[in-house]
Order: C-alpha cells, then sequence, then structure tokens
C-alpha cells in the first residue's frame, strides 16, 4: 500500500483500471467477433495520425482520431466486402500507416519523438486531465453496450439469424470498428501500443472458455485486467522495470498458464472415460 502515498503511482493505477474496463468490454467484443487481427491494425495505423499531428502542428486528439476513424472505416468495408483477402489488406494499411507516421515525424523539423513512449506508453505520468477522458470513454462505452446489448449478441454469435429480427448488423458492425478506433486513440497515449492490444486480447481470451454470456465475459474481462495492472504495477515498482511491459508479462504469464491447465484437465477426462 505505500506505493499509494505517490499521487504519480495513484493516477498509474486508476489510469490502468479505467483502460481495463475500456478494453475489457471492447476486447470481448473484438475476440467474439473475431477482430482481432482488424484491431491491432487499427491501433498501428494510429501512428499515421499522430504523424500527421506533428508533421503540420495539429493537436495530437483530433488529427489520430480523425486519421483513425477513416482508417477503421476501410478496413470495417473490406472485411464486409473481401473476407478472403481481408487480412491481406489490413496488414498492408497497418503497415503503411505506421510508416506513414514514422516518416512524418522524421521529417518534422525540429521535433524529436520518442516512438518507444507510444509503444509501451507513459502510465506512469498520466496527468488527471486524461484520466477524466478514460472516464467519460468508459462511461460511454458501458452505456452503449447495455442499451444495444441484444443487437451486440445477436450479431456476435449469429449475422445471419440477427439479419432476419431485423437488426442492422453492417450500421452497427461499422459503429463497434468506429469505436474502436476512438477506444485506440483515447488510450493508446496513456498505456501504449503494446499494452492496449494485450488489455483488448488477452483477458478475453482468457475468460472466453469459462464464461456463460457476453455480459458476464464483459464483466470478467474488465476484472483480469485490472487484477494484470496491479500486479503489473507492484512489480515494476518493486523491480524497477517498465510498468506497461510488466503488466503485458503478468498477462502473458497467466494466459500460458491458463493454456497448460486446459490441457491438463482435457487430458485428466480422456484418461478417465478410457478408464
Amino acid at each position: 500500500m505505500e506505493i499509494l502515498q505517490f499521487e504519480f503511482m495513484r493516477n498509474a493505477l486508476m489510469a490502468g483500471l479505467l483502460a481495463s474496463i475500456i478494453c475489457g468490454i471492447m476486447g470481448t467484443l473484438v475476440v467474439v467477433n473475431r477482430i482481432v487481427f482488424l484491431s491491432g491494425g487499427i491501433a498501428h495505423a494510429a501512428y499515421g495520425g499522430i504523424g500527421l499531428g506533428f508533421y503540420f502542428g495539429l493537436p495530437y486528439l483530433p488529427s489520430t482520431l480523425g486519421f483513425s476513424l477513416v482508417v477503421s472505416i476501410l478496413m470495417a468495408v473490406v472485411t464486409m466486402k473481401a473476407k478472403h483477402r481481408a487480412d491481406t489488406i489490413i496488414g498492408v494499411i497497418w503497415a503503411v500507416g505506421m510508416a506513414l507516421g514514422i516518416i512524418l515525424i522524421d521529417l518534422t523539423p525540429g521535433y524529436n519523438v520518442d516512438l518507444m513512449s507510444y509503444l509501451f506508453g507513459s502510465i506512469l505520468t498520466v496527468p488527471k486531465s486524461d484520466l477524466f477522458m478514460m472516464l467519460a470513454m468508459a462511461i460511454i462505452i458501458t452505456g452503449l453496450s447495455l442499451f444495444y446489448y441484444k443487437d451486440i449478441l445477436a450479431m456476435s454469435y449469429d449475422e445471419e439469424f440477427a439479419k432476419i429480427r431485423g437488426v442492422p448488423v453492417k450500421v452497427i458492425y461499422i459503429a463497434l470498428i468506429s469505436l474502436l478506433a476512438i477506444t485506440v486513440v483515447v488510450v493508446i497515449q496513456v498505456v501504449g501500443l503494446i499494452l492496449i492490444i494485450a488489455l483488448l486480447t488477452i483477458p478475453p481470451f482468457i475468460v472466453e472458455r469459462y464464461a456463460r454470456s457476453l455480459g458476464s465475459m464483459m464483466i470478467w474481462s474488465s476484472f483480469a485486467g485490472m487484477l494484470f495492472t496491479v500486479c503489473g504495477l507492484w512489480i515494476s515498482y518493486v523491480f524497477d522495470v517498465t510498468s506497461g511491459a510488466a503488466i503485458i508479462m503478468v498477462a502473458g504469464s497467466v494466459f500460458f498458464i491458463s493454456l497448460m491447465l486446459d490441457q491438463v484437465v482435457l487430458l485428466y477426462r480422456k484418461r478417465s472415460k478410457v478408464i
């Protein structure tokens, strides 16, 4: 508890908890709808918006948000129109967007940006203004998920049934991808590119095998992210290592342990049947 006497650690903890809620909900939708690669593409392509902002002297948030929304909608259309080539096209957009951002940052006169800060974030230097922005984002995402829960559930598990019910699947899908882009832009500056991908994918992957409903998967994914964040921050404080990397290592370790436990349980059940 002694680490909470420092304001920067309290802010970091709050940022991590809010990011866990946001990524727990959005990550569940990403995993269930099998768009993990697409979320990674949006996160990497967001570098293009960062580069545009620095090169043309634009504010970070509007430039990155606008660029990411355009890219995300383009990716959403590609996945709907050309599913058999979607992974290739998304990979190209991912690479070009990131390369564009890096080149523009390199060409920005008199300005040197530490790209590592965007890869692993600066969670220990989170200002209170970012916390309020993340809190608003968490409330909006939670509210939208509750309001459109039945439509999202139908689209995620049975798209054809959802269409028969009159659910506007394409509209909801594009809205989901757009919301994912906004999530990436809001959270990436705080926790970094690598950590946001980890929080979007690892907790939902672990929880998916045990959750009985989409709602419970969202809740438990958020709690898992919170646990990984708290443990990672404690490890980073005790051993003086990078906070984002520590959180990812905790999450990754639990992920591989859960896979091994599943294999042990599966082997035990097979042997029981044989006996």
